[in-house]
């Protein structure tokens, strides 16, 4: 019986300390928008097995890729205010101190 035990407690002591090991150090955002294939590399990992990488990691990876695709929050693009050849309406005539003309009714 107590050799039953004791490959059972070694099982149990071993699954203690693997889920208690410490995690593997992911990999920051600046150093894989610094490093396009390594990001390449860990975006295809995070799309096979998601579980197995970690979600940290991903969310890394998925942050890299946005930055490399947006831009790193620089200035924002600011369309011009009519292009040119676009039609442009009239300019507002509500400003303006002048009452605006009443028009006459078709009573005739």
């Amino acid at each position: 019986m107590k050799q039953f035990l004791n490959p059972i407690l070694a099982a149990a002591v071993t699954v203690l300390v693997a889920a208690c090991s410490k995690p593997a150090p992911i990999e920051s955002v600046e150093s894989l928008v610094a490093d396009p294939e390594r990001l390449k590399e860990l975006r295809a990992q995070c799309k096979v097995d998601h579980d197995k990488v970690g979600d940290a990691q991903c969310n890394a990876v998925a942050e890299a890729t946005r930055q490399r695709f947006l831009g790193n929050g620089g200035p924002k693009y600011t369309p011009p205010a009519s292009p040119p050849g676009a039609f442009s309406p009239p300019p507002s005539t509500a400003s303006s101190p002048e009452p605006a003309a009443s028009v006459p009714s078709p009573k005739d």
